[in-house]
């Protein structure tokens, strides 16, 4: 029997936001403590027992997280076009995160919390 090793690995940022609603009008500005969970799997680990670097993980998701912090996200280029949601902003932090790895293809997902109760995600396809 093959098992799966996960590893998580979190952090915050702040940020507001406005989503365009279906009448093409914004709703009002506001902000948000959002919690960021970038998950890994893989079914094997390294040659010193590890699925991936937490060091390695934590230092890249903050750099694509510095871009983020403090700012109106849809002042943001990669959102001109989207709406700044909560699944979006988790497929753009898993897009940016993906492309700054040393092994990229163990990114399993990203979630992303605007509240304690109510988060997005995205997950790479199988």
């Amino acid at each position: 029997m093959m098992g799966t090793y996960r590893v998580t690995v979190e952090a915050v940022f702040s940020a507001s936001h406005q989503l365009r609603t279906y009448e093409g009008k914004l709703e009002p500005m506001h902000g948000h403590c959002w919690r960021v969970q970038a998950r890994f799997a893989g079914d094997r680990l390294d040659q010193i027992g590890v699925l991936i670097d937490f060091v390695e993980v934590e230092k890249r998701l903050n750099e694509v997280l510095a871009d983020f912090r403090d700012r109106h996200l849809n002042d943001l280029a990669r959102f001109d076009q989207i709406n700044p949601s909560a699944e979006n902003v988790a497929r753009a932090i898993f897009e940016l995160l993906r492309d700054g790895l040393d092994s990229p293809a163990l990114l399993e997902g990203v979630t992303v919390w605007e509240a304690p109760n109510c988060a997005g995600s995205y997950v790479k396809d199988e």
